[in-house]
């Protein structure tokens, strides 16, 4: 008899996009190590993106439960101007506070809706699946986040129903690069470490997705801290042979903001173009996704408009088939948080291409592209180590030989991580 586990996770089919993924992966093979999930999540969630093909990944006897959930939209359009798809309530983008109106909005953000704008699906949460569990056997809780507002779901059942609870961090929570934009009161601060501290604690077990997370929360917690990370799922990746692009195709998938531009790339192409090197014969940039237009403007000052082609985010099988096709994956990562492991980076794995990795070189991704030998790293304003790797790589592609010569990476699919689920599971379910 499988044990059951309720999940609480705000992303979910048919929200696109990183985030769904590492649970609904999850769920897929948990049950192949004696755990059945039972999922919560909302009926009505503001997802920017949305992939209906993820659903493909969802079994027919998942149980999935959603609720109606209240999200403060309407009150942020009307403070921020914007639409409705380019809000991320989620994150605070450098440089938005700039007008009056901008900040004003910042600071709503920050104190008013804490510790995110899906505060107000907590409580109805709580009393509804603290009715569902009197009738409703379950062996254990999930709760993934962010946003964080999953945890204190999972927190206000802890403190009803003592059930053991797993509470697994994608991301941090008052060191995640976008919180130091955040306007907040000292009284908005002080209750956002709280009620991170109180998760910290009251949790049976916590996992998060690498090496940095876990140190900062073991010394918040005081208890050990689990390193489960993203992943990928070998299915998706067999499913057909491609061919790889005749182009020398340098592509970015996923949303790319104004802090990881990596403008040493773009300045070594343009002196590859300058000295009419035959690269640039070849050299395509495919940018799929939303694109910072900060981004589209360094691309174009140093005068590689001409090889640019940005698309609009693609369908998971789609963007599955843009990796494997591509010369060369860039993936830029945030220099100021060493902690950020992009779940893109595991997939790109998977492709079996060559890396080129921007952002800090003593981070956690920067330890995983090093350890599984798929590229080199860089800062993301070096130069000429950037070119000189580009020219080295071009040359493979014209002798055919721009492939990988070892694949360390199988420990990172979804099923061998979703053991590492079940582990942890039963280790704070009582038998």
């Amino acid at each position: 008899m499988p044990k059951k586990v309720l999940i609480i996770t705000y992303y979910w089919p048919p929200a696109g996009g990183i985030a769904v993924q590492r649970w609904v992966k999850f769920c897929k093979y948990l049950t192949e190590y004696g755990w059945q999930p039972i999922v919560y999540t909302v009926s009505n969630g503001h997802y920017q993106l949305t992939d209906d093909s993820m659903m493909k990944d969802v079994s027919e006897d998942l149980t999935v439960i959603k609720q109606p959930i209240w999200e403060p939209y309407k009150l942020y359009q009307l403070f921020s101007r914007k639409k409705k798809s380019d809000l991320n309530p989620d994150e605070i983008k450098p440089g938005e506070g700039a007008s009056l109106m901008g900040r004003i909005s910042n600071w709503v953000r920050s104190n008013f809706f804490i510790p995110d704008a899906r505060k107000f699906w907590i409580k109805p949460s709580i009393k509804f699946l603290d009715e569902y569990l009197m009738k409703n056997k379950v062996d254990a809780i999930v709760s993934t986040g962010p946003p964080h507002s999953a945890h204190l779901i999972a927190l206000g059942l802890k403190k009803k129903n003592k059930l053991p609870w797993l509470a697994d961090f994608r991301d941090p929570w008052t060191t995640m690069d976008y919180y130091r934009e955040l306007l907040l009161t000292q009284w908005a601060d002080r209750k956002h470490h709280r009620l991170e501290k109180e998760v910290l604690i009251s949790a049976d077990t916590i996992t998060v997705v690498g090496q940095g997370m876990k140190t900062e929360f073991e010394m918040k917690r005081g208890r050990e801290v689990n390193v489960i990370t993203n992943g990928f799922d070998e299915s998706d990746f067999l499913k057909e042979k491609t061919e790889l692009d005749k182009d020398f195709s340098i592509l970015h998938i996923g949303s790319f903001f104004a802090r990881i531009n990596p403008t040493g790339l773009w300045k070594a192409l343009e002196e590859l173009k300058n000295e009419n090197h035959p690269v640039i014969d070849k050299l395509k940039l495919k940018l799929t996704g939303r694109v910072a237009p900060s981004v589209i403007e360094s691309i174009k000052t140093h005068n590689l408009e001409q090889f640019l082609t940005v698309v609009p985010f693609q369908p998971h099988d789609e963007a599955i088939r843009q990796m494997k096709s591509a010369a060369i994956l860039l993936l830029c990562v945030y220099e100021e948080n060493k902690f950020i492991v992009t779940g893109k980076l595991f997939e790109y794995l998977a492709a079996h291409r060559p890396i080129l990795f921007t952002g800090s070189k003593d981070g956690d991704a920067a330890r995983i592209v090093l350890e599984t030998e798929v590229g080199p790293v860089f800062s993301r304003d070096e130069v000429e180590t950037i070119k000189q790797y580009i020219q080295l790589l071009y040359q493979q592609f014209e002798n055919g030989e721009l492939q990988l010569k070892s694949n360390q990476s199988q420990k990172y699919s979804h099923r061998l991580l979703a053991k590492q689920v079940a582990d942890q599971l039963n280790r704070i379910v009582k038998t």
